[in-house]
């Protein structure tokens, strides 16, 4: 067979015999160059580092007196209110947001009605108004009865005696919570597939065992996290309820601010410390939660932070010493 006008074919160079050849996994790889991503971390890097200074130079935060603040009695008792309002308040909340999250799925009308004209006018009032109506209840109801409906009371209680700062305030925060609870739970147990419903439905099981032991613990994985969210707008919200002159963290920063003008910022660095400490809490507790409920729906567990943490070292051990065979 004749070769083409202009072309001419040769054979590669074959590799001489005694050329010595390194092993497969000796020869090195070299990562791909990436500019734009070394240049956006050196950025960020920057930035932080600025912002680190500014924050540790600058006079204006006054840390010495920051320190002082940071655990005075007043402080700490202003945040035990804080946590005793936030468990009441998340407990009441989500308990009255499963209630309203069935009423919505029931095939009752009038459930079904109430319950979204409660979500739909719970979600609407700003909660400062809610607090302050309530705040201000006993000038529209001074007394408050139990009895036969439209009927003869049995016995009655005065209603300002009854509805102290701390009820008013867990109170308010609870019917808050409830409205958006409901949705959560709501959505949660729509994501659980059809199948299962049926699968219960099919084996005779009450309509309550289905709910607690099948229907419900799924729906814990969609609910958890979305919650949780829930939960740590509720933390911040509590900073409200100093309108309803119940000093909580927030309300006694704010008290000792007015007693102490100069302190201001140092008072307000000690709220946002201690409420970024409350929320990081909060976070923790929630993957460990989720990953609870996630046994049985991913093949692996996701790593703990100590399992990342011996991972990342275990993987820089083996680089190190690749490179120091290389």
């Amino acid at each position: 067979m004749s070769e083409p006008p202009g072309l001419t074919v040769t054979a590669p160079e074959a590799p001489p015999a005694d050329a010595p050849s390194k092993p497969l996994a000796a020869q090195r790889v070299l990562p791909l160059r990436r500019p734009g991503r070394w240049i956006a971390t050196a950025l960020v890097l920057v930035l932080v580092a600025q912002f680190v200074h500014g924050l540790t130079t600058n006079p204006f935060y006054q840390w010495d007196r920051f320190g002082y603040w940071i655990l005075r009695p007043n402080i700490v008792d202003g945040l035990l209110i804080t946590l005793e309002v936030t468990a009441y308040s998340a407990v009441l909340g989500l308990l009255g947001g499963i209630v309203l999250a069935l009423a919505r799925l029931s095939k009752s009308p009038v459930l079904r009605a109430v319950s979204w004209t409660y979500i739909w006018a719970l979600r609407s009032i700003p909660l400062i108004v809610l607090l302050l109506f309530l705040y201000n209840f006993s000038a529209l109801y001074k007394t408050l009865s139990v009895g036969v409906p439209f009927g003869p009371a049995f016995f009655s209680f005065d209603e300002s005696k009854l509805a102290t700062d701390m009820v008013i305030a867990v109170i308010g925060l609870s019917l808050n919570e409830a409205a958006y609870a409901a949705e959560v739970v709501r959505g949660g147990i729509l994501s659980v597939d059809q199948g299962q419903h049926e699968a219960a439905s099919a084996l005779g099981l009450p309509k309550s065992y289905q709910f607690t032991k099948i229907v419900f613990p799924q729906a814990l994985r969609s609910i958890t996290p979305n919650y949780v969210n829930q939960l740590i707008g509720l933390i911040k919200s509590t900073s409200l309820v100093f309108y309803v002159s119940l000093l909580d963290l927030f309300g006694t920063a704010q008290s000792m601010g007015a007693t102490y003008p100069g302190d201001i910022v140092p008072l307000l660095l000690v709220a946002t410390v201690w409420y970024l400490i409350l929320t990081s809490v909060v976070s923790v507790i929630q993957f460990y939660v989720e990953r609870y409920f996630a046994r049985g729906a991913t093949r692996t567990l996701p790593p703990t932070p100590l399992q990342k943490l011996r991972t990342g070292l275990a993987d820089l051990r083996a680089r190190i010493r690749r490179e120091a065979a290389v």
